[in-house]
């Protein structure tokens, strides 16, 4: 099959639109450059933190981005969260610092081991038979504390994370499964409810990318990524909902899109019905804004961590 806009050989095919190499490539940056004007994603006063693990929606997410702030000089970084996880993270750790060298990248690692002397292997089993928690659910609770933590430390105005259609829509059907409306209103290509001096707004410039596009993508730009999974994946909620979409999209072409679109003709009403007009809390051990008085992630902290450095 040759490309709809030349006669090279196509490399991708998506309800009936055929690309070769250069044209899904401009198609990819194009689609991502839309994003981030559509959503004043960013301007020239921002200092830019992109969230990444050197995995392929992370390394898309951060060539794209850098190359966006290059080309309208805004000031950026890239900001790793190593949690330990051994065979797995240690490896996507190293193809990330050669990934940032080669595009003059800076790049700052934040280590679970390093900062609180614990990894997250050496938690896992602690976690799952004392507190009945998964690795998922502790990894995302302090994934999200820490990116945001050391954002803002590092002065980020906005932080950048790999976030894309799949994830989109798997997070919409979880919070809808679950019954938490709520959750889905704080969704988006800019997500939250409403700012505060002690959160970095986040932003997903990845939105409308699909992940076989992404990693289509990652393949034509030849970066060094592994494409094997966290090993604790297969112990999460979003791996039995992304299956079942995966299902669906094979059956149905384009129903995740269409999920994600018809998501963000209500997410306005979402956000209206849901927006906070109460004052925050805020964490009585580290000043983070929360709901009670101590945030999950202290929480989890003094559950977990075996001592702190």
């Amino acid at each position: 099959m040759k490309c709809h806009k030349c006669d090279q050989k196509a490399v991708y095919k998506n309800q009936g639109l055929l690309l070769c190499k250069n044209h899904f490539l401009d198609y990819f940056e194009a689609k991502v450059f839309k994003t981030i004007k559509k959503y004043k994603m960013f301007s020239n006063e921002d200092t830019v933190c992109i969230a990444a693990s050197g995995g392929k929606d992370s390394l898309a997410v951060l060539y794209m981005t850098s190359q966006y702030c290059k080309k309208y000089n805004i000031n950026h970084f890239a900001l790793a969260i190593d949690e330990g996880i051994a065979g797995y993270r240690d490896h996507t750790i190293e193809d990330l610092k050669e990934f940032c060298e080669r595009y003059d990248i800076r790049l700052e690692i934040i280590s679970f081991k390093e900062k609180f002397g614990s990894t997250l292997d050496q938690v896992r089993e602690k976690a799952l038979k004392e507190y009945n928690k998964k690795p998922c659910t502790v990894c995302g609770i302090l994934r999200r504390t820490y990116l945001n933590r050391y954002a803002l430390k590092l002065n980020a105005t906005k932080l950048v994370t790999g976030h894309n259609l799949d994830d989109e829509s798997q997070s919409f059907l979880m919070n809808t499964l679950l019954g938490n409306m709520r959750h889905n209103a704080s969704l988006g290509p800019i997500t939250g409810l409403t700012t505060n001096d002690k959160f970095v707004p986040r932003v997903k410039p990845l939105y409308f990318i699909s992940e076989q596009e992404t990693r289509l993508f990652c393949l034509l730009k030849e970066f060094k990524v592994d494409f094997t999974e966290c090993p604790n994946i297969g112990l999460s909620f979003r791996a039995n909902v992304r299956d079942q979409l995966n299902e669906i999209e094979n059956k149905f072409p384009g129903a995740k899109n269409g999920m994600v679109n018809a998501f963000l003709e209500i997410l306005p009403t979402l956000k209206e019905k849901y927006k906070e007009t109460k004052p925050f809390s805020y964490c009585e051990k580290c000043g983070e804004p929360c709901t009670g008085k101590v945030c999950n992630a202290c929480l989890l902290e003094e559950q977990l961590v075996v001592r702190k450095i």
